[in-house]
């Protein structure tokens, strides 16, 4: 039983770091075997595999360059000012987890098994659908193995007594289980952004969707779009988006680039800050977060058109009934680019307003804005946000996003500890729903857990008593 299991694991080592953890290749053939189960050919499957894997590999360059972008300056902040501080952000967050895991005296590998068993356990809910209510598929890759290495250590963390390879499977059952069920309370919210049954998010947001399209309609007017909104004459220009997007990035960063001072970022960013004025690194550092937004939009048309006409073959022949649970940019190609420039500015705010909010009151942890929340989070959030309640919808919620990821990393980190190594994983999933769960396993342990379970897979039940008619209309 142990070899079989060990094979197992090296089959699945294999098609993990060539396959799954290659996120282009993994959609590439997704989208490669969708196509010849409808009848598409060879040579129409294969093209079909080119643009995908193309498109989602510039979605990456654009989606790196804009978080290798805000590193030096993140660095910067902390360093110059010496603060002591944890960073909410899911790159930090996985870094600190794994660092938490070696002080316990545990290996990552055992990482590798929680991945394995959650992603088996999310196909297994989607076969049983109809026991279940579960209807999607997560296959966002990176994220996967950033959560599993989290979520392996918040349980090591706090119950030590499922250190072991048969811990690591219960593990892989709870992170399989939280793909499956928050990857489906999207798919409503997808549905009309989208105005068809084409994919899901997969990404640490999916509970703020939820919230976001439940809500958003009492907070603003649908009818009222940001593409309403009359400018000044003078800042009309502003609507451009690439003039829009520019010029915000060289107000706040350029602002606290300035603060840091070019002795700073000329040792922290060598590669980018060389023989030119300090003003004229200030201007390129800006203007370079435009074009890899740029990027990553044009990644976003090429892969989604793609994965949206081909997972129909596997939707109606392998796995009936699912829908790929897909990066939240995927949804970006469906909104105007100017709301999601103003989610990620006022999911900034909140985040400061949240910040200040804990250095009035004292608290005995200090939390640094991370990027990928700052934006991914904020910006996909005013995409559904604008889309069930108009512009003031997509100003507001995002704001509450912000508070609420600084408030609840704060918690997380002291609930586990995660201070001496500096991060949390930041993205507003694990503001909200994961401080629970968190809270239950830290302090009832196997009992906490069962109960995180159960209520997680209590909730596609409450989803399909809701809509009962209409639940598996389209899969």
């Amino acid at each position: 039983m142990e070899n079989t299991f060990d094979y197992a694991l090296t089959a699945f080592q294999f098609f993990f770091d060539n396959i799954l953890a290659k996120p282009e290749f993994f959609i590439g053939l997704l989208v490669f075997l969708g196509y010849m189960l409808l009848g598409k050919g060879l040579a129409e499957s294969f093209s079909g595999f080119i643009k995908a894997a193309v498109g989602f590999m510039i979605l990456l360059v654009g989606s790196s360059g804009m978080v290798g972008a805000f590193s030096p300056v993140l660095t910067g902040l902390i360093e110059k000012y010496d603060l002591k501080a944890a960073v909410i952000d899911s790159n930090f967050g996985y870094a600190a987890a794994n660092k938490g895991l070696e002080s316990i005296g545990e290996s990552t590998s055992l990482t590798m098994v929680v991945l394995l068993v959650g992603f088996l356990f999310n196909i297994l809910l989607i076969a049983l659908k109809r026991i279940t209510k579960i209807r999607t598929l997560f296959i966002t890759g990176h994220i996967m193995v950033k959560q599993s290495a989290f979520l392996t250590f918040m349980v090591f963390y706090a119950v030590p007594s499922l250190r072991s390879i048969e811990g690591a499977i219960i593990i892989g059952i709870l992170i399989g289980t939280y793909w499956a069920v928050f990857s489906n309370l999207t798919l409503e919210a997808t549905d009309s952004l989208v105005g068809e049954r084409a994919f899901a998010v997969g990404h640490p947001q999916m509970f703020g969707i939820w919230l976001v399209d439940k809500f958003a309609a009492k907070f603003g007017d649908k009818n009222k779009t940001i593409d309403n909104v009359k400018l000044p004459k003078a800042i009309s220009v502003m609507s451009d988006n690439v003039v829009g997007t520019s010029v915000v990035m060289l107000l706040m960063f350029g602002a606290v680039l300035i603060a840091l001072g070019p002795e700073t970022m000329k040792e922290l960013d060598p590669g980018t800050y060389k023989d030119f004025s300090f003003a004229a690194y200030v201007v390129s550092k800006c203007l370079s977060f435009t074009v890899f937004f740029l990027i990553l939009q044009m990644g976003v048309k090429m892969f989604v058109s793609e994965l949206i006409e081909s997972f129909m073959g596997i939707s109606n022949k392998l796995l009936k009934g699912s829908v790929p649970a897909v990066d939240c940019a995927a949804t970006f190609g469906f909104a105007n680019p100017n709301t999601i420039l103003l989610g990620f500015i006022c999911g900034t705010i909140g985040q400061i307003v949240a910040i200040l909010g804990l250095l009035v009151f004292k608290s005995p942890i200090m939390i640094i804005s991370g990027f990928v929340p700052l934006f991914f989070d904020n910006a996909t959030l005013a995409v559904f946000a604008h889309n069930k309640g108009g512009v003031r919808a997509a100003v507001i919620m995002p704001i509450i996003s912000g508070v609420l990821q600084v408030l609840g990393g704060a918690i997380g980190v002291l609930m586990f500890s995660l201070y001496q190594f500096g991060g949390w994983y930041g993205n507003l999933d694990f503001a909200t729903a994961w401080i629970g769960f968190g809270f239950l396993i830290k302090n009832f342990e196997i009992i906490g857990l069962v109960l995180a379970l159960i209520i997680m897979l209590a909730i596609p039940q409450l989803q399909y008593l809701r809509n009962k008619d209409k639940y598996f209309e389209g899969t």
